[in-house]
C-alpha cells in the first residue's frame, strides 16, 4: 500500500513496507541530500578519513553528493594539486564528488583557469585550521575581482570578516557564500543584506553542530566539542532557529579525527557529521521545528542550485520517518568512529540511497564499490 504526498517539483509516495521482524515501516522518497561542505582529508590525513570511508559515511547518511574542502595536504590550489585529488577520489569514491579550490595570495592566476572545473574558490579569512589563511588585502581584492561570476565564492569568515567579504562581494558583483554561520550577530547582519541585495548574490550555511550543540555541551564534551567556528551561547543557536528562513543550506561541516588527536594536548578542531545530519533533521521534522519542504530546500535544492549541479531523477533516497534509536558512534561507517552526538535519542533513519537508478545503500550496508562516484564538475 502506499499514500501520495506532495513535496516541491515531484510528488512523493509514503511506501509501507512489511518485515516478520517488525511491524508496518512507512518510507518516504526524498531527493537524496547535496552536503556543500566536508573535509574527506584525502589525500594526506587518510589515518582520519579517505575518500572511500567518508563517501561510504556520506551514503548511510543520504548523501548522494559531496563537495570537498581544500586544506588538504598539499592543499588543492593549482591545477596540479587539484588533478591529483581529482584522481585519488575517482578511484576511491562510492558517492559523487566536487572540490573547491583554495585562494593562496600568489595563486589568482590559477582561479580565472580553473573555475570551471571546481565548485567554487575557498577563502579562508578567519583563524583555520590548515595553511590556506588570506593574510594579504591586495590579493583578496584580486580574487574577488577576477574569479568566474558563474562560481559562488565560499568564506571561512567570522565577524569583522565576513563583513568585508559581503562589501567585496557587492563590489565586484561575485556570488557569496558563507560557510557554517554560528552566531546571532552574523545571521542577522546576512538578513540585512539579504534586505538590500539580489536573493540569489548572498548564500549562507548553518551546520548541525551549531543547530543542537551549545557551549554548555562543549563543557560536557570537552575537546570533542572543540570546531570552529566555537560552538554558540543558547542565545546564538535561538537565533540561527529563528531565522532559518533566510538560510540557503544546511552542511555537516564533516572534519573528522581520530580520538587520540581530539584527546591529546592541542585537539584539532572539527567532529564528523556526513552520518548524523539528516537524522537530526528528521527529528526537528518530527518536532515540529522543521517543515518537509524546507528540509528538501536546504539539503538538496538549494545546494543543487547555488552550485549549478544537475540534478537526476533516478538519485533518491528513502527514510523512515518513524524509527527512534540512540546514536552510537561505533555504528558509524567514518573512519574515526565516534559523533558528538553519542547518546542523542533521534526520529528518523535511512533506509535506502539510490545513486543513477542503482541501490547504493540499503538496511545499513554500502553496496557501491570504490570508484562508482563520479566528478560533478
Amino acid at each position: 500500500m502506499s499514500v501520495w504526498v506532495n513535496w516541491p517539483g515531484r510528488k512523493a509516495r509514503w511506501h509501507f513496507a512489511h518485515n516478520p521482524w517488525r511491524k508496518a515501516v512507512r518510507c518516504l522518497p526524498l531527493p537524496g541530500l547535496i552536503d556543500v561542505h566536508v573535509h574527506l582529508r584525502d589525500p594526506g590525513a587518510t589515518h582520519k578519513e579517505d575518500f572511500s570511508t567518508g563517501t561510504a559515511a556520506a551514503l548511510a547518511g543520504g548523501v548522494v553528493a559531496v563537495l570537498d574542502m581544500p586544506n588538504n595536504t598539499p592543499p588543492t590550489v593549482n591545477g596540479q594539486s587539484l588533478s591529483e585529488k581529482a584522481q585519488i577520489a575517482s578511484q576511491k569514491a562510492r558517492c559523487d564528488f566536487g572540490f573547491y579550490l583554495g585562494a593562496t595570495e600568489d595563486n589568482v592566476g590559477d582561479g580565472a583557469i580553473l573555475s570551471h572545473r571546481v565548485a567554487g574558490l575557498k577563502i579562508y579569512m578567519g583563524q583555520t585550521y590548515g595553511p590556506l589563511k588570506m593574510a594579504d588585502l591586495a590579493a583578496l581584492i584580486a580574487h574577488f575581482r577576477s574569479w568566474s561570476a558563474a562560481r559562488p565564492i565560499a568564506v571561512h569568515a567570522e565577524g569583522l570578516a565576513m563583513a568585508g567579504a559581503i562589501a567585496l562581494a557587492r563590489l565586484y558583483g561575485k556570488q557569496l557564500h558563507i560557510c557554517h554561520v554560528s552566531r546571532k550577530a552574523e545571521i542577522e547582519l546576512i538578513r540585512k543584506a539579504k534586505e538590500s541585495w539580489s536573493a540569489t548574490g548572498l548564500t549562507c550555511e548553518v551546520t548541525p553542530h551549531h543547530l543542537f550543540l551549545t557551549q554548555a555541551d562543549a563543557a560536557r564534551l570537552g575537546n570533542l566539542a572543540h570546531v570552529k567556528p566555537p560552538l554558540g551561547t543558547e542565545e546564538d543557536r535561538a537565533a540561527l532557529w529563528d531565522n532559518l528562513d533566510i538560510v540557503d543550506v544546511i552542511a555537516s561541516d564533516h572534519a573528522p579525527h581520530t580520538i587520540a588527536e581530539k584527546e591529546g594536548i592541542e585537539p584539532p578542531p572539527g567532529v564528523p557529521g556526513l552520518e548524523t545530519t539528516l537524522p537530526l533533521l528528521l527529528t526537528a521534522v518530527a518536532d515540529g521545528r522543521l517543515s518537509w519542504e524546507r528540509l528538501i530546500e536546504l539539503t538538496a535544492e538549494n545546494p543543487a542550485r547555488i552550485f549549478s549541479l544537475k540534478r537526476d531523477e533516478r538519485t533518491y533516497i528513502e527514510v523512515d520517518p518513524d524509527d527512534r534509536y540512540v546514536l552510537d558512534g561505533l555504528s558509524l561507517k567514518t573512519k574515526c568512529g565516534w559523533t558528538p552526538f553519542e547518546g542523542m535519542t533521534v526520529q528518523g533513519r535511512v533506509v535506502k540511497v539510490y545513486l543513477r537508478g542503482t541501490l547504493a545503500y540499503a538496511d545499513g550496508q554500502v553496496l557501491v564499490q570504490p570508484g562508482f562516484g563520479r566528478a560533478l564538475f
